[in-house]
């Protein structure tokens, strides 16, 4: 795994390091007085004289960001968040983010950048800054192989899809979907565990992590492994 994120990441990293830290480090902004503030964040040359860099990272979503027995940050994401620390001559604070906080986290300044598998979406981009992408992402849907699903037609009207709050997954089942029934987890590794327990009868998420979810747990496939737009990871 760590050969293949070094292979990976060191092709792109040098598009997107400069890059990367647009997306959380603008012109500091106070918060405002009435206490419903976004809080302030700081700029590069803020980042580089603390010696320190805040990035949000997930905690629980092998092989993009995890947590390892030892407790160290792991996986493709921190990969890059390293690298980034190494350039600026700063050290790294890892935040741990869930999807559905990481515009929050930016704009509190909780963190200074986010590299938490972000699709790049319209309304996002009305919210924060993202970088240049380092990577194409469609959705896709996994499901048991004893049952597997290659269509949404396949979903009965009790059935429901497991989805992770804040995500381009519930966005679009949501908007395209509406009668499909969705059962909502704030974490990733609460979904896992309530799909694996056989709560819903497919997961829908990015397909890049539907498909490391279907390597790395015998007994699932993706059924549909590209589903909606192709977007970008930023």
């Amino acid at each position: 795994m760590k050969n293949f994120i070094k292979k990976i990441g060191a092709a792109l990293l040098s598009l997107t390091v400069a890059a990367s830290l647009l997306a959380g480090c603008g012109a500091k902004t106070e918060a405002p007085a009435d206490g419903n503030a976004k809080g302030s964040f700081r700029t590069l040359d803020e980042i580089k004289s603390s010696g320190t860099i805040n990035i949000g990272v997930f905690s629980d979503k092998s092989p993009f960001g995890y947590v390892d027995e030892n407790g160290e940050y792991q996986g493709y994401d921190v990969y890059f968040g390293n690298r980034i620390g190494q350039d600026l001559g700063v050290k790294i604070n890892y935040v741990s983010t869930e999807a559905a906080n990481r515009i929050e986290y930016l704009q509190t300044g909780k963190v200074d950048i986010i590299l938490a598998n972000f699709t790049v979406t319209p309304e996002r981009a009305q919210e924060v800054d993202f970088a240049l992408p380092y990577m194409n992402v469609a959705l896709g849907v996994v499901s048991p192989e004893n049952a597997v699903i290659t269509s949404l037609d396949q979903i009965g009207a009790d059935d429901q899809v497991i989805v992770i709050s804040g995500t381009t997954a519930e966005t679009y089942l949501e908007k395209n979907n509406p009668e499909i029934k969705l059962q909502k987890y704030d974490a990733y590794a609460e979904a896992k565990t309530a799909f694996e327990n056989g709560n819903g009868v497919a997961w829908a998420n990015d397909n890049t992590e539907v498909i490391a979810f279907s390597i790395e747990n015998p007994g699932y496939v993706v059924g549909i492994p590209s589903l909606g737009s192709a977007d970008t990871i930023a």
